[in-house]
């Protein structure tokens, strides 16, 4: 069954973290994506991963003659085009928004970075951890008295970032759709986790929000959001807010300790969570599965990587698949008429010959690509 996004056709430039991820959910959506590949990918980018799933992908050196035209000759009939460099390479290649928009106006021009494409650090290297830095997000994140805590790069590359990238490429998309002009697409994973932290922003300034590290409801000050170690040194998640899910939790713990009734006062924040800590460490997380999971308590146990894939609610809704001997999670969100699908992991270059064949290029162009060292 042909998912949503089929019939687009999307170039990517090989690079890590937003980039693929993007394209990843592009093509578990139906989409042709073609991936430039380096021929010696390194660290840089260049499959191999799992957020590599479902592309097809052919290994060029940009730097030699005649790799760049492929590339054109690729956008030429490409709805949309993903790159991730920084600032200034894509022009210096001769595939900046200029030339391309050029041959193709309908082309929608994706460009990710983390800085965005003008501003005074568009040239300044950086990564996750510093681009949510900047946002305002990462001071809100730990422990108090201690430095903000590194998240996993979900905040910045993939939600502030790879997201921020597809929705904006989608919405280029459904305009040129109407319009047959395409645009540029400035993603940067500053603004994007900037706008992911709007609440707070607006908490801050109606007051509602301590700029203090574990001094807020979501941010662990709470004793009734948060997580807590278990006797077996595993861990659980209580996110029990409303009054009734609140009293709930209590009753299901067998809490009866008046000090727990003023669910709402801050000041006794600290001494509660110590205090449920301890109830907490009194029984093994397969315990309080059985007293919790399931109710409205607002409980879940802290899996982690292995064990995520086995849990019964994710095995009775296949959110994990396999594919070519890889489990990986699933494609999302889930369409009723035209689902997504995820492709097999291909190496990179692999489909070389047969998209160099699509474009209508003769052996002996072909062959004069290998000579100067474009193609192997």
């Amino acid at each position: 069954m042909a998912g949503p996004l089929s019939g687009f056709t999307v170039v990517e430039m090989a690079g890590i973290g937003p980039g693929p991820f993007c394209a990843m959910m592009l093509a578990d959506m139906g989409a042709d994506v073609i991936r430039i590949d380096r021929l010696t990918p390194g660290f840089l980018g260049g499959g191999g991963t799992l957020i590599d799933r479902g592309r097809r992908t052919i290994a060029l050196d940009l730097k030699k003659p005649g790799a760049t035209d492929i590339v054109l000759r690729l956008l030429d009939k490409a709805d949309a085009l993903l790159e991730g460099f920084r600032p200034g390479v894509m022009e210096r290649l001769g595939l900046g928004p200029d030339e391309c928009l050029a041959r193709n106006p309908r082309l929608v021009y994706g460009r990710m970075t983390g800085w965005g494409q003008d501003g005074p650090l568009a040239q300044a290297a950086g990564h996750d951890l510093n681009y949510i830095a900047l946002s305002g997000a990462l001071h809100a994140m730990g422990h108090a008295g201690l430095p903000p805590t590194p998240p996993l790069h979900l905040v910045g590359d993939m939600g502030g970032g790879a997201m921020m990238l597809a929705f904006g490429v989608l919405c280029g998309l459904l305009e040129a759709g109407r319009t047959g002009k395409g645009q540029v697409v400035d993603a940067a994973i500053c603004d994007g986790a900037s706008l992911l932290a709007s609440a707070y922003h607006g908490k801050l300034q109606d007051g509602s929000w301590v700029n203090q590290r574990q001094s807020n409801m979501l941010d662990g000050g709470a004793h009734f959001y948060g997580c807590y170690a278990c006797a077996d040194g595993k861990y659980v998640s209580i996110g029990a807010i409303e009054p009734q899910f609140y009293r709930l939790l209590l009753e299901r713990c067998g809490i009866d300790d008046p000090d727990f009734e003023p669910q709402w006062e801050r000041a006794q924040w600290p001494q509660l969570r110590a205090k449920l800590a301890g109830i907490i460490a009194g029984k093994t997380r397969e315990q309080w599965c059985a007293l919790l999971e399931g109710t409205d308590a607002c409980f879940a146990p802290v899996l982690d990587f292995e064990e995520a894939p086995q849990h019964p609610h994710h095995q009775a809704r296949g959110s994990f698949i396999e594919t070519g001997g890889i489990l990986h999670p699933a494609p999302a969100p889930r369409l009723s008429r035209t689902p997504g699908q995820a492709g097999t992991v291909p190496a990179p270059g692999a489909h070389t010959q047969e998209l160099l064949a699509q474009l209508g290029l003769a052996q002996a162009e072909i062959q004069a690509l290998r000579e100067c060292g474009a193609i192997t």
